[in-house]
């Protein structure tokens, strides 16, 4: 699936790792909701996960919009960008939010007017 197809479009985010909660595996802090979009299928044969900004308290479901992309060039696993209905960030911003994973990747912001 080209999760390109995403960007401008309003999605819900099943968000299974909210604002607050630990990473199993890794035991750092979500500072931001974390989800997936159901039904999909990303290349890691996973469903396309989602970064949720702009809300600041923990939530299971969430309807907004996906303004940018993470594209990772040294991993399969992209991640939308998604926010409340008329907010937006700048690619700066997006970085610093979700820098407590993405530090870990390669990647670049991608939005609807640079693909």
């Amino acid at each position: 699936m080209d999760i390109k197809v995403f960007l401008g479009t309003t999605v819900t985010v099943i968000v299974d790792r909210p604002l607050g909660s630990r990473h199993q595996q890794h035991g750092y802090i979500y500072p931001i909701n974390y989800g997936y979009i159901p039904n999909t299928l990303a290349p890691d044969g996973q469903e396309v996960d989602a970064y949720i900004l702009g809300v600041f308290e923990p939530l299971s479901q969430f309807e907004g919009d996906c303004v940018a992309i993470i594209h990772r060039i040294n991993d399969t696993d992209d991640k939308l960008i998604v926010v409340p209905q008329g907010k937006n960030y700048s690619d700066e911003q997006i970085l610093a939010l979700t820098e407590f994973q993405e530090r870990f990747f390669a990647s670049v912001i991608l939005r609807q007017h640079n693909y």
